[in-house]
Order: structure tokens, then sequence, then C-alpha cells
């Protein structure tokens, strides 16, 4: 009977034993299982990062190509503009001497240069005697005593300023007055 009742306790010992092993190892499935599960979430969260940089960096490309193509042609239309300024000076000078078979050839030439510029996104910056001084659109060159009627105001355009699309490649020089 006795070696009943030591087989008996040894039977008992060894079930708690390995229930007691059972529950270690479950306890280390469990954690095992919250690595895995924070883990998994530590590469989605490296994911959507990645991927949210990416699409700032396709974004961000496609914007600077876009402006890139609109101002390509920035360089030309700077060395052409110039030849703008020579033509309204002929222009100018040809109506004050009344040579108007001249003054309609310049005028055709002047408006065809124009009108192929404007359609590659050159335009005129509106600047005008008597509008309110800009320093953003205008670059004043200088101030003259002119009353009150043109205080802090432009008292004359001496060169045209154009841009390009959005971007002004050449600011308007103005006298503004005092």
């Amino acid at each position: 009977m006795e070696n009943e009742e030591l087989k008996d306790k040894n039977i008992q010992q060894n079930a708690e034993h390995e229930i007691d092993n059972q529950s270690i190892e479950t306890a280390d499935h469990l954690t095992e299982k919250e690595q895995l599960e924070e883990q998994l979430a530590n590469e989605k969260d490296k994911f959507l990062r990645l991927f949210a940089e990416f699409e700032n960096f396709r974004k961000r490309t496609a914007r600077e190509r876009i402006e890139l193509f609109a101002t390509a042609n920035e360089d030309v239309m700077k060395s052409v503009l110039p030849v703008l300024d020579d033509f309204d000076r002929a222009i100018s000078q040809m109506e004050t001497l009344g040579e108007s078979e001249h003054l309609t050839g310049f005028n055709l030439i002047s408006t065809k240069l124009r009108d192929n510029l404007s359609a590659k996104g050159l335009a005129l910056v509106e600047i005008k005697k008597g509008d309110v001084f800009n320093a953003d659109i205008a670059e004043a060159i200088t101030q003259i005593p002119a009353g009150d009627e043109f205080k802090g105001k432009v008292f004359d355009v001496v060169e045209n300023g154009y841009k390009l699309g959005d971007k002004i490649i050449r600011f308007p020089k103005v006298v503004i007055g005092q």
C-alpha cells in the first residue's frame, strides 16, 4: 500500500509539474504572440510612413516638373525683353515724327512678336500712372515731389515689367510720388 501511495503521490506531483510547465508554456506563448503582434504593428507603422513619404516625394517631383516646364523658357524670354523695349521706343519715336508708312510695319511686327510670346505664357505686368505703389509687383527707381494726388502712387512707368505664368521675370521700374 505504501508503494501505491508513493506511486499516486508521484503521479500527482508529475501531473502538477506538467500543469505548471503547460501554464509557463502558455504564458511564454502569450508573450510571444504579443511580441509578434507588436512587431506587426511596428512594421505596419513603418510601411505607412514609407508610403506617405513616397507619396509626398511623388507629388513634389510632379509639382517641380510642372513648374520647370512652365518656366523653361524664362532665359529666352528674358533675352527677348530688350527687343520688346526697343520696339516700344521705335514706335513712340515714329509716332512723334509722323512716319505712318513705317509705323504700320513696326506695329505689325511688334503685334506678331507679342502675340507669339503671349502664347508661350509671357504677359505684361499691368501697372499704370496713378496706381497705388506695391513693392511686391514693381520696383521704385526714384521718388519725386508730386503733390497729394500722386503721394505713394505710381507717377510714371519707366520700364515695363513682364511675367511668365505667375512668376514675375522682370519687375516694372516706376517713379513714385512723394
